[in-house]
Parts: C-alpha cells; sequence; structure tokens
C-alpha cells in the first residue's frame, strides 16, 4: 500500500507528525508492505537562504503577532513535541529557506535513504540548530545518510532535483493541499499532526478497501455473464 506524506523541514508539526504516524505504522499488522514517499512543501518559499533573527522576529514579522503570543505558541508546540520524546530548541533554531533541504531529500530517496534524511534534517532544525540552508551542513547530513559527498554538493548546486520539488508543490495544489502535515493513504487524506489512533483507523481502512475480493467457492458453480447464463 502507497503513502504519500507531504512536509515541510521547517514546519514544527510536521516532525510531530511524522514521529506520531511512525507509532501508529509500528503497531500496524502490515507494516512491511506500506510504501512511504516524503514530498516536498514550502510554507514560506520567499524565506531568504538565512534569515538574520531568530525564529520569533521572523514569526512575529510574518505573521504581524506579538512576540509574547509566538513565545506562548513556541511552548505549546515544545510541549506537544517533549510527548512524542522530542526536544525542541526555538532559542537555537536558525530561520533558513528549506529549499535546499528539500533538493536533498529527492537525492536521497533516489538512494533509499529519504527517511532517514528526513528524520536528521528534521531533527538538526528544530532540536540542535542546524542551518538547513548551509551547503556544508546538508553535505555531512546527506554524508551521515549513506550518501557521496560529491553528489550532494553536485545536485545542489546544479539544481538537479529542483524541478522535482516544484513537481511535488504542484500536486499539493492539485489535490488541495493547504497545510502541513498532508498525508495520503489510500483513498484518505489526513491533515495535520493527528493522534496516533487516527493514523491507525486511516490505515486500516486504506488496507482493508485496497485489498481484493477473496472467492468462495468452485469456478463452475451456476452463474451469468457476458456471454450468457450456465444451464
Amino acid at each position: 500500500m502507497d503513502i504519500d506524506i507531504w512536509s515541510d523541514i521547517a514546519c514544527p508539526w510536521c516532525y510531530i507528525g511524522k514521529r506520531r504516524f511512525e507509532k501508529a505504522l509500528a503497531g500496524f499488522e502490515h507494516a512491511g508492505e506500506v510504501n512511504v514517499t516524503w514530498h516536498s512543501y514550502q510554507l514560506d518559499p520567499s524565506l531568504p537562504e538565512h534569515y538574520d533573527g531568530t525564529e520569533v522576529d521572523y514569526l512575529s514579522s510574518r505573521k504581524g503577532m506579538p512576540a509574547e503570543q509566538v513565545r506562548q505558541m513556541f511552548a505549546h508546540v515544545t510541549e506537544q513535541a517533549a510527548g512524542e520524546g522530542l526536544t525542541y530548541d526555538f532559542d537555537s533554531l536558525q530561520v533558513a529557506n528549506s529549499l535546499r533541504a528539500h533538493q536533498l531529500i529527492h537525492l536521497a530517496a533516489a538512494h533509499g535513504v529519504a527517511d532517514a534524511v528526513t528524520e536528521a534534517l528534521m531533527s538538526g532544525h528544530f532540536e540542535r540548530g542546524a542551518d538547513i540552508g548551509d551547503v556544508d551542513t546538508l553535505t555531512r547530513i546527506g554524508v551521515e545518510a549513506g550518501l557521496a559527498a560529491a553528489d550532494v554538493t553536485t545536485a545542489l548546486a546544479e539544481g538537479t532535483y529542483l524541478a522535482a520539488v516544484e513537481a511535488d508543490v504542484a500536486a499539493a495544489q492539485e489535490i488541495g493541499v493547504q497545510g502541513v502535515p498532508f498525508f495520503v493513504i489510500g483513498r484518505y487524506g489526513v491533515s495535520g499532526a493527528q493522534p496516533v489512533e487516527v493514523f491507525g483507523k486511516a490505515l486500516t481502512m486504506a488496507w482493508d478497501e485496497s485489498r481484493p475480493v477473496n472467492l468462495v467457492g468452485v469456478d463452475d458453480a451456476d452463474a451469468c455473464g457476458p456471454d450468457g447464463c450456465a444451464v
């Protein structure tokens, strides 16, 4: 069964949603037959490669929110993340455009390590203050996941996977994605970092609906078909 996930490295709820989905998948009896594909999405494509300011500064400016309100929002998200075993550190977070990071994920997907790279990017961004717009940082993450350093630097310099990122964003628009994380599980769309139970239910329902009908009885039983009825 195929599952498609749209997310942005710079989205704190995407990492939380990833963890909750993983917990649901771990408890799913057919997990070994599930194929997960990560898709790119950018919440703010206009963000510069490096933003000179804190995450509080950025969101206060972009959304017109008082700094204290932003800090309260961070406290809530940090608490939710902690419930999933994640240690968010918004004070050390470096605000950067996620476009290069998404290109790295596509390169990783071509080598079968997309999940490992996505995990490292999200953890680095939200827990360890890594600069997801920095080529050296992205190269290190790629190498740690098993990619060749030259492949990473070349792909980023030449924009090898830029079209793939843009195609993902376009596909999200086509199916009506208005926020991330967004999960397509069978014919079900799951929006946001839903509870584990919601993901589990969606997995079960999608799996049951994707299975072929099992025939019971003998093949030559009386029936009607395009050429007529059995006599």
